[in-house]
């Protein structure tokens, strides 16, 4: 069991953690004629759609209430209003996203109590509002990201009691045998998403995914422009979750969700850890078995065979490297698990929020804190696992870094990457195969390298 230190630094001097003020405005862009607002300054907003638009390379739909000095002493209430009725005029959504911000949250401002007075006062207001208490100074993009969806979830799920008469309190009605609600990560790509979708179609289920940033922020150029989020899970869906037999929430921080979804209306859940990884795709394909009642595909079979072949192939390359990982939690112990199948050690391992997933984690300690913590805990390492901003620190410490997470802003193709799965992790070892191979094409046949500053000698793999 790994143990959990947090950094005990005064500041983060190279932050490794995104907000989860974004990652609430991130979980809002998975649903569909959805529009994020940050009830904050300007540049609470500005900053998350520079990081969006840099990370995804597609438009963004985002909105602020422009908080000034005088609105933030008096609450803002005016800017709330404001705000939702010019979105409705000129966007004409199906959801706004009303997330707050650190200054917000510090002035004291009652989101909830805002929006009732709002919806008072407008009683016909088409639109749902979903408002979202999210400060920037507290947790991580994960956090927010599940607190957002918590939300969505109470406010548009239809409560077990508007099931029909005849049931069970709890209990959804008329449930569907063979749909099921399906809660990714924050730390899942939009093609992970919709590869776990495919795969729960494989079975002949009928997922809700929810948030849906495979419709959303896929990477497709869409026929029209539409000021607000283009694809995603439609609000009509996200009300019929309540009559889906299983929910699978995918990364424990989605735990909080799958149990509110439950608490509302009766849908039992499972929570994976991971879908990264042999172990843990035999446990989604074994879940989704059962659920079904239908065996394995054999194109499944097959894949599940080819990664047997790329996990045999792939670590006499990995096998005793030393891998330095720094990510969100559910993230890192997807990353950090797979990895060890093959070989690897983590040697160090740095995440931004707490978690229980942590303890988990097959490293002696993991800490909470930045990518300062990481760079000197990963001197001597042979790959460095983190997101973009570690490109410093891998050139500093002269070891290939492998991007993964939010953001990567310097190589293309970050969000249509898979790593989960059968298929996906095989992907995910070859690209780390890879790294090192390339990292030693400096050096001679007889010798391996193992950081800058020392080699030794190749393993010895065949007689």
């Amino acid at each position: 069991m790994a143990s959990v230190v947090r950094s005990k630094k005064s500041c983060a001097v190279d932050p490794l953690k995104t907000s989860q003020t974004i990652g609430a405005a991130l979980a809002f862009l998975g649903v569909d004629r959805c529009l994020p607002m940050l009830h904050g300054s300007q540049g609470c907003t500005s900053f998350g759609l520079v990081l969006f638009v840099r990370h995804f390379r597609e438009t963004i739909p985002m909105q602020t209430t422009a908080m000034s000095e005088v609105n933030a002493i008096l609450g803002g209430e005016e800017n709330v209003e404001k705000g939702l009725l010019t979105l409705m005029e000129k966007a004409n959504p199906d959801v706004i996203g009303l997330c707050s911000t650190a200054l917000t949250e510090t002035s004291g401002v009652d989101l909830g109590k805002i929006v009732r007075d709002f919806l008072q006062a407008h009683p016909d207001f088409p639109a749902a509002v979903v408002p979202v208490v999210v400060p920037d100074f507290a947790g991580a993009l994960p956090d927010g990201w599940a607190t957002a969806v918590t939300r969505v979830i109470e406010e548009l799920v239809a409560p077990a009691e508007q099931g029909g008469a005849g049931r069970e309190p709890g209990c959804p009605a008329e449930p569907r045998a063979r749909r099921v609600n399906l809660l990714p990560g924050s730390h899942l790509t939009p093609a992970e998403v919709e590869a776990l979708a495919d795969l729960a179609r494989a079975f002949g289920l009928e997922p809700i995914v929810l948030p849906d940033l495979s419709g959303s922020l896929d990477g497709h150029v869409p026929e029209t422009f539409l000021p607000h989020t283009l694809g995603g899970t439609p609000r009509a869906a996200i009300r019929d979750m309540a009559s889906s037999a299983l929910t699978i929430a995918v990364g424990e921080h989605m735990r909080g969700p799958a149990q509110a979804l439950a608490t509302r209306s009766g849908v039992p859940f499972e929570v994976l850890d991971g879908v990264m990884g042999l172990a843990a795709t035999d446990r989604l394909v074994g879940l989704l078995s059962r659920i079904s009642g239908n065996p394995v595909p054999s194109r499944l079979r097959r894949e599940r065979a080819r990664l047997q072949d790329a996990m045999l192939d792939a670590h006499f390359f990995t096998g005793g490297r030393r891998v330095a990982i720094g990510a969100d939690p559910d993230l890192l112990f997807a990353l950090a698990s797979t990895l060890s199948d093959v070989g690897c050690e983590i040697a160090a391992a740095v995440t931004t929020t707490s978690s229980p997933v942590l303890e988990r984690v097959p490293v002696d300690e993991v800490v909470v804190g930045d990518l300062e913590d990481l760079e000197a805990r990963a001197r001597g390492c042979d790959l460095l696992v983190t997101h973009s901003h570690g490109r410093a620190a891998s050139e500093r410490l002269g070891i290939p870094l492998l991007r993964a997470g939010i953001p990567s802003f310097d190589r293309l193709g970050g969000p249509q990457a898979v790593w989960v799965g059968y298929s996906g992790t095989a992907t995910l070892l070859f690209e780390v195969a890879n790294a090192f191979l390339a990292a030693g094409e400096a050096h001679t046949p007889g010798e391996r390298p193992l950081s800058r500053g020392g080699t030794k000698p190749a393993v010895e793999v065949f007689g």
